[in-house]
C-alpha cells in the first residue's frame, strides 16, 4: 500500500519535467503581451488565475481528435466515463463531478448538463488555437455555475489563407477526415471546418455487450473575423453536429437492435468472474441462476444527438478602456433508446453580455451584465411503455451583474483582481457570487497565485447524475437551494531558459450536493418515482499538484507530473464514479527538423471502490455472485505518436495509445449485480478499450 503508491513519484520525480510557459496577461477579455517565454510548449499563462493552455500543436502531437481526448491524462483533469454502455463522459477538474465544469467558446458559455453528456465528444477542434483550463469556483467571472472551473476553447484568426486535410484511419474500424479552410481578405478572414468520426463497438470480454460505444458523428462549421466594423471588432461561428451511437449490443443496425426485446444474444460466461451459465448470471441472495430474456434491446443504449449552436462576441473601444458584446445561441436535440425506455428530449440556450472595462485612476475596472436562459422539454415512456413526458422538464432565467476591479501594488509586484457577481435566478432567486486573486511575482523566475472564491449552480435534469433513470414515472423535484462551492487555491511557479515547473494546491467545498434516489415510490400509487433532493452535509475534495518541464536539448524535452486528492463525503452519491488518491504523469517531446514524437505514460493509483460505489449499503457482485473488488489496482497507460513531414505540404503519422493493453475488463467486468440479482453497468474504474493503432496523412497549404 503506501510503499506501491509512493514508488510511481519517486520514481517520476527523479526524471524530469513539463511545460509551464509565461505567455501573456489577460484581465477578463483584454490581453497584454508580457514577452516572457520559457520552455517550447505553453502550460501556466502569465495571469492573475491561474490558467493552464494548451496550444493546437501541442493537443495535434498528442493525437487527439476530440476534445476529451485533448484534455485527458494531464494533471488535475481526466475525463470521467460514467457508463459503460453509451459511453457518456464528463470533463473533471480537481477530481470533482463533470457537471461542476463549465464549457466556453471563445468566452461563451453555451452548453449544459444535457448537451455536455454526450456533446463533449462533438466540440470542434477546427481553427483551434489553444484551450485555457482555469480551475477553482468563481475563477470565470462571467460563468459562476463553473464550481470545479472552466474549459475555454479560443479559436485563431488566421492570417493567410489556408487549406488542412487530415485522413486518420485506426483499430476498431475507425476512421477520422478533417477539413479546414481559410480565407482572408482586407480587414478580416472566413473558416470553414468539417470532421467526419467513426469507429465500431468494442467488446474486449467477448460476452457480446460492448464496453466502448460505437458511433458515427459529423461537425460542420463556419467562423468569421472582421478587424472593424463601425469601429467594432467581431469573431463568430456557427457549428452543426450530427451524431449516432450505439453501445450494448454489437453493430450499427440501430433498427433491429430496437425491435429485438426476447431471448439471450449475449453469453454471461464470457469474462472475468463470468456466469457459469452462459443464459444468464448468478443471483447473489440464492446462488440460482436468473436467465436473460430481454434481447439485444434490453442491453442497449441508442443516441442521436442533433444540434447547432452560434456564437459571436464584438469589442469596441470606448474612451480610454473598451466595449464588449457577446451572443451565444444553441438547439439541442436528442433522440434516445436506453434499454427499451424512450427518451427525446428539446433544449435552447441564449446567452447576452454587454461589459466595458475602464481605468479608474491606477485601478482597472470592469463592470458587466449577462442574461442566460436555459429550457428543456422531455418526452418518453419507461421500458414498459408507460409514458413520463416531461419528467425532467425546467425552465431557468438568469440576469446577473458583475463588477471586477484590477490594481497593482508595489511597482507591480503585486496585482490583486477583485470581483463579484450577482444573479438573480427565477428559481433560486439572488445568489452573491464573490472573487479574489492575487499575483505576487517575487522575481523574474519565480511566483506566487493566490485565489479564493465562490460559485452557485442551479441544478437541472438527471443527466447530471445518472443519465439512464427513465423507469420511474416522474422525477419529484425536492431541491430548494443552489449547489454553493467555496474554493481556495495557491500556485508557486518557476521559469529559467531550460527549467520550468508549477505547484498548485486546491481546496473545495460543495454544500447543497444536488442527490438522485431512484428507489422512492409514489404512497398513493406505488408506483417507482426519483427524488431530487440534496446533501445534507458539506463535500470536500482538496488536493496538490505538481508540473515540471526540463528542456534537455533544443530537440529534447521532458516531463513529469504528480497529483494527490484526499475526498471527505458521508453521503452516497454525492461521488458518484470512483476517483484516485493519486496519479503520475510522464512525458518526452521530441522536435528535430522533419521529425516530431511524442511518448507520454499515466499512473493511475488504487480507488476505493467500496467507499464511492457505497458497497455498505448496497453490496455488488459479479456475474459468477462473488463480491466485486473493494479496491482497484493500479495500472499504467503509455501512448506514442511519430510524426515525419515528408514536404512543406505533406506529412504522415503513426501512434499507439494504450501501448501495453491494459483493460479494465481483463481484472473485472463494468458489469455488475446488486443483492436482489438485477444488472447495472457502472462499475468503472479503468479503461473501456484496450490497445488502440492509428496513422494517417496530412495536407496543409
Amino acid at each position: 500500500m503506501p510503499r506501491a503508491r509512493l514508488t510511481p513519484i519517486a520514481l517520476a520525480l527523479a526524471l524530469s519535467w513539463p511545460n509551464a510557459h509565461a505567455a501573456d496577461r489577460e484581465l477578463s477579455e483584454v490581453t497584454v503581451g508580457s514577452g516572457r517565454s520559457v520552455g517550447s510548449k505553453p502550460m501556466l499563462r502569465d495571469e492573475i488565475i491561474t490558467t493552464e493552455s494548451f496550444s493546437a500543436r501541442d493537443i495535434e502531437k498528442s493525437g487527439a481528435t476530440t476534445l476529451t481526448e485533448a484534455i485527458d491524462k494531464r494533471p488535475g483533469l481526466s475525463v470521467q466515463t460514467e457508463c459503460s454502455i453509451c459511453n457518456v463522459r464528463n470533463i473533471v477538474l480537481n477530481n470533482l463531478p463533470g457537471r461542476y465544469t463549465t464549457l466556453l467558446i471563445d468566452g461563451i458559455p453555451i452548453f449544459s448538463s444535457v448537451s455536455t453528456a454526450y456533446g463533449l465528444d462533438s466540440v470542434s477542434l477546427g481553427g483551434l488555437e489553444r484551450i485555457d483550463i482555469s480551475r477553482g469556483a468563481g475563477t470565470s467571472l462571467i460563468a459562476p455555475e463553473a464550481l470545479a472551473g472552466s474549459v475555454n476553447i479560443v479559436t485563431r484568426r488566421p492570417l493567410e489563407n489556408e487549406l488542412m486535410i487530415n485522413q486518420q484511419f485506426g483499430s476498431h474500424g475507425h476512421a477520422n477526415t478533417e477539413l479546414f479552410g481559410a480565407r482572408t481578405f482586407d480587414g478580416g478572414a472566413l473558416t470553414a471546418n468539417f470532421n467526419h468520426n467513426r469507429h465500431d463497438t468494442v467488446d474486449d470480454d467477448h460476452n457480446k455487450v460492448s464496453e466502448y460505444s460505437g458511433y458515427k458523428r459529423s461537425i460542420g462549421g463556419i467562423g468569421y473575423f472582421i478587424d472593424d466594423l463601425g469601429g467594432f471588432k467581431l469573431k463568430g461561428r456557427l457549428d452543426i453536429v450530427d451524431e449516432k451511437r450505439m453501445g450494448g449490443a454489437m453493430g450499427s443496425n440501430y433498427k433491429r437492435v430496437k425491435t429485438d426485446g426476447t431471448g439471450n444474444p449475449f453469453d454471461w460466461s464470457r469474462g472475468k468472474h463470468a456466469s457459469p451459465d452462459p443464459s444468464g448470471w448468478i443471483d447473489p441472495s440464492s446462488g440460482t441462476v436468473i436467465p436473460y430474456d430481454d434481447g439485444r434491446a434490453g442491453m442497449s443504449e441508442i443516441i442521436f444527438t442533433d444540434r447547432k449552436q452560434f456564437i459571436t462576441s464584438a469589442t469596441h473601444k470606448l474612451g480610454e478602456g473598451n466595449l464588449r458584446l457577446a451572443v451565444g445561441y444553441a438547439h439541442h436535440k436528442q433522440d434516445s433508446f436506453y434499454e427499451k425506455a424512450l427518451y427525446k428530449a428539446k433544449q435552447t440556450q441564449y446567452y447576452f453580455e454587454a461589459s466595458t472595462q475602464q481605468p479608474v485612476g491606477a485601478t482597472l475596472v470592469t463592470a458587466g451584465t449577462n442574461y442566460r436562459y436555459e429550457d428543456l422539454e422531455s418526452t418518453g415512456t419507461d421500458a414498459s411503455g408507460t409514458p413520463n413526458d416531461g419528467i425532467d422538464n425546467y425552465k431557468y432565467r438568469t440576469p446577473g451583474v458583475f463588477l471586477q476591479a484590477y490594481h497593482a501594488f508595489l511597482d507591480g509586484a503585486v496585482e490583486v483582481n477583485a470581483s463579484v457577481r450577482y444573479d438573480n435566478h427565477n428559481v433560486f432567486g439572488g445568489i452573491t457570487s464573490p472573487r479574489l486573486n492575487v499575483l505576487w511575482t517575487h522575481n523574474h523566475e519565480y511566483s506566487s497565485r493566490f485565489g479564493a472564491g465562490r460559485g452557485f449552480r442551479a441544478p437541472t435534469s438527471f443527466f447530471e447524475q445518472d443519465h439512464g433513470i427513465l423507469d420511474t414515472s416522474r422525477i419529484v423535484r425536492q431541491i430548494d437551494k443552489a449547489e454553493v462551492s467555496d474554493n481556495v487555491s495557491y500556485t508557486l511557479s518557476y521559469a529559467s531558459d531550460r527549467l520550468a515547473w508549477a505547484g498548485s494546491l486546491n481546496y473545495n467545498r460543495i454544500k447543497n450536493m444536488a442527490l438522485l434516489d431512484s428507489g422512492a415510490t409514489d404512497p398513493d400509487t406505488g408506483d417507482a418515482i426519483t427524488l431530487f433532493t440534496a446533501a445534507r452535509r458539506p463535500v470536500t475534495v482538496a488536493g496538490g499538484d505538481i508540473t515540471i518541464t526540463y528542456k534537455l536539448t533544443p530537440q529534447w524535452e521532458t516531463t513529469v507530473a504528480a497529483e494527490r486528492f484526499n475526498y471527505r463525503f458521508s453521503e452516497p452519491g454525492t461521488l458518484a464514479f470512483a476517483r484516485p488518491e493519486t496519479r503520475v504523469y510522464l512525458r518526452l517531446d521530441y522536435d528535430n527538423g522533419p521529425w516530431t514524437g511524442m511518448v507520454r505514460a499515466t499512473w493511475t493509483g488504487p480507488m476505493d471502490l467500496a467507499k464511492f460505489y457505497d458497497y455498505a449499503n448496497n453490496p455488488r457482485y459479479n456475474m459468477d455472485g462473488t463480491p466485486k473488488r473493494n479496491t482497484s489496482p493500479a495500472y499504467w497507460i503509455a501512448d506514442l505518436r511519430g510524426e515525419y513531414r515528408i514536404d512543406k505540404q505533406w506529412s504522415a503519422f503513426l501512434g499507439i495509445d494504450n501501448v501495453f493493453d491494459f483493460n479494465q475488463a481483463d481484472k473485472e467486468s463494468m458489469l455488475w449485480i446488486d443483492g436482489s440479482g438485477a444488472l447495472d453497468v457502472t462499475q468503472i474504474w479503468g479503461p473501456n478499450r484496450g490497445r488502440f493503432v492509428y496513422a494517417g496523412v496530412k495536407f496543409a497549404l
